[in-house]
């Protein structure tokens, strides 16, 4: 029985190399949304760190005012306070924007891992189209090849029957 050779074997060749190309983007996509994940906890670490302050003197300002101090010391801690706010709001925006940047990572990914999906779909096609395919010639190439050795078989009875004829008309 000879080798069979799929027709569309180079275009498998072609689908798993789309498949192992899409597989490492995934993999990057992984990677940058790690990435961007870090950033945040960073940001949001570093914002923190504000608020905290921002807690801090807050209390400090209503202890002093609980107190009885001057008003220079209240306006003085009102307007570092003020301060502390504006860098509170500068950090929230950064957490918000590095939010929006892990989202993008995300979708991102998430698109990555849908085209590898469709790429492994469209793999899966292939090779089940090649199975088939190799069923069916199998089957084939048997049909032909019995049919070949029922030719062979006729032609052997028959010359057999041709010599026992021709020896019995002899021997007559």
């Amino acid at each position: 029985m000879k080798e069979l050779k799929y027709p569309l074997e180079q275009v498998l060749i072609v689908k798993k190399g789309r498949v192992e190309k899409a597989e490492k983007v995934v993999q990057e996509k992984e990677r940058a949304l790690q990435v961007e994940k870090e950033k945040l906890k960073k940001i949001e670490a570093e914002r923190d760190i504000v608020l905290k302050h921002h807690g801090e003197k807050l209390a400090q300002l209503r202890e002093a005012m609980d107190e009885g101090t001057t008003s220079d010391e209240v306006l003085q801690m009102k307007a570092y306070l003020k301060v502390v706010k504006e860098n509170l709001a500068k950090e929230e925006a950064k957490v918000k924007q590095q939010k929006e940047q892990v989202r993008l990572a995300d979708k991102n990914l998430q698109d990555a891992l849908l085209d590898l999906k469709k790429k492994r779909m469209e793999e899966e096609k292939i090779k089940l189209h090649k199975e088939h395919w190799m069923h069916e010639t199998k089957l084939e190439t048997a049909r032909e090849e019995a049919k070949e050795f029922d030719e062979i078989g006729q032609v052997l009875y028959e010359s057999h029957r041709k010599k026992k004829k021709l020896q019995d008309e002899g021997e007559k």
